[in-house]
C-alpha cells in the first residue's frame, strides 16, 4: 500500500456498527464490562481507546511499523521514551534541537543523574567517540530546529548497534512523508503530531514509533502508568488531518523551495538554511535520505533585535507565532520563543543568532509568501 492511500485508510476502516466512513469519536472514559476480564479490548480511556488506536495504528503505518503509541504533546512522547533510562544511564544527542527538548535533557533528566553529550549534527565520527560503557540512547533531530542540518541516520544507527544502543529521531520537521528513519535503521521514531502530522494547528500531540516489539511493549507500560494520552477528540481531529498529508507536504516543499531561492538572493539577508539548496552542506545527504526537503526555512538577515522586531511587525500573510507545520505560514524568532530555554552563549555558540528567523512555509500562494517577505524586509 501506497503512503496516501495509508494516510487515508491504515488503521481506519469503516465502522462495524453503522458501517461510518469516518472513525467515530469514542468520547467515554471507561467500558461496560461482562463478568471478571469480559471486556471487548478497552478497560478505561487512560489504557485504550478506540478512536487513539486508530491513530496509533495509521502513525505507525506511515512509519514502516506496526508499533505506534499517541501522546498528549510531542514532550509527553519524549518523556514516554526517555522511561527506558534509568539513573546512572548517558545519552549522546545532537547540539542543535529543539529548546524544549533541551529543557528536559537539561532540567528534568539531570536530577536523576542521566547525563548527556551533545555533538555536532553533521559529524558522524564524534558520535562514537562520545559513546560510553553506560550509553543508553543516541538522540537525533534530522533535519535540526532551527539550523536544518541534517543527520545521517543509517551511519549513526550502525555506530550505535555496534555498541548496543537505541538511536531515537525527531522526524518532526520532515514527516514521515518525506523521510522514514526506521527503515534506515532506527530504532524509535518521535513526532510532534501538532506540527505536519496534523497540520491545521488546532491541536496539541505527539507520536511515538518503534521498530521493536519489547521496546514498544516497555514504553506502552509507561504510556499507561503516566497517563499523557490524548483524548478522543484530539486523536480524531489528528487522524483527520493525516489524510491529507501527502498533498500538503507536495505544497510545502513546493512553496519552501521557492521561498529559499527569494531569500537566497535578498541583499539583507546573510544565510538561508534550506537542505533543498545545493548550497547546503548536507544537501547531498538529503537527496540520498530524505524523498523531499521539507517547508522549513531560516535564515538570518543584517540587522539587530529591533529590526527583527520590525520586520516581523510587517509580515501580513505571515503570522509571527510559535509552532510549525500548519497549512498557513509562521515565522518565529528561536532566540526569543523555542529556544529561549537554551542559555545564550551555548545558542550563539552553536549558530543560533538574535537575527535568525525560522519560517514555516504554509500552503498559500507562494507569490503571496514571497511579495509579503519582500516588503517586510524592505
Amino acid at each position: 500500500m501506497k503512503f496516501s492511500t495509508k494516510a487515508i485508510h491504515a488503521g481506519q476502516e469503516p465502522d462495524p456498527s453503522t458501517g461510518a466512513i469516518m472513525t467515530p469519536i469514542f468520547q467515554t472514559s471507561t467500558y461496560a464490562q461482562h463478568g471478571l476480564g469480559g471486556h471487548k479490548g478497552y478497560e478505561y480511556s487512560r489504557s485504550g481507546n478506540p478512536t487513539r488506536t486508530a491513530l496509533e495504528d495509521c502513525i505507525a503505518a506511515l512509519e514502516n511499523s506496526e508499533y505506534g503509541l499517541a501522546f498528549a504533546s510531542g514532550l509527553a512522547a519524549e518523556q514516554a521514551i526517555l522511561s527506558l533510562l534509568k539513573t546512572g544511564d548517558h545519552m549522546v544527542s545532537c547540539d542543535d534541537l529543539y529548546g524544549g527538548t533541551y529543557r528536559i535533557f537539561e532540567r528534568i533528566l539531570s536530577r536523576y543523574q542521566i547525563e548527556t553529550s551533545y555533538v555536532s549534527a553533521a559529524s558522524t565520527a564524534d558520535y562514537e567517540k562520545a559513546i560510553r560503557p553506560n550509553t543508553k540512547l543516541i538522540w537525533l533531530e534530522t533535519p535540526t530546529n532551527p539550523l536544518l542540518r541534517l543527520v545521517d541516520i543509517e551511519a549513526i544507527a550502525k555506530i550505535a548497534h555496534r555498541h548496543n544502543t537505541l538511536v531515537v529521531v525527531d522526524n518532526t520537521f520532515s514527516s514521515p512523508y518525506f523521510q522514514q528513519p526506521l527503515d534506515l535503521g532506527a530504532d524509535i521514531v518521535l513526532h510532534s503530531t501538532t506540527k505536519y502530522i496534523n497540520g491545521h494547528s488546532d491541536v496539541v500531540g505527539g507520536a511515538a514509533v518503534f521498530k521493536d516489539k519489547e521496546v514498544y511493549e516497555t514504553v506502552k507500560f509507561y504510556q499507561n502508568a503516566a497517563g499523557g494520552v490524548p483524548g478522543p477528540f484530539d486523536s480524531w481531529l489528528t487522524l483527520r488531518g493525516i489524510k491529507t498529508l501527502a498533498v500538503r507536504m507536495r505544497q510545502h516543499e513546493e512553496n519552501a523551495y521557492a521561498v529559499a531561492r527569494f531569500l537566497s538572493e535578498h541583499p539583507r539577508v546573510e544565510k538561508v538554511y534550506y537542505p533543498g539548496l545545493p548550497s547546503h552542506p548536507d544537501h547531498e545527504l538529503a537527496k540520498r535520505q530524505m524523498k523531499g526537503f521539507g517547508g522549513m526555512v531560516s535564515f538570518q538577515f543584517t540587522g539587530t533585535l529591533k529590526d527583527v522586531d520590525q520586520v516581523v511587525r510587517r509580515l501580513e500573510v505571515i503570522t509571527f507565532a510559535e509552532s510549525l507545520g500548519g497549512v498557513e505560514s509562521l515565522i518565529c524568532h528561536p532566540a526569543s520563543m523555542t529556544h529561549g530555554s537554551i542559555p545564550r552563549e551555548i545558542r550563539e555558540s552553536r549558530g543560533l543568532t538574535d537575527t535568525l528567523l525560522r519560517l514555516s512555509v504554509g500552503i498559500e500562494d507562494a507569490e503571496d509568501i514571497i511579495r509579503d517577505l519582500e516588503q517586510a524586509l524592505r
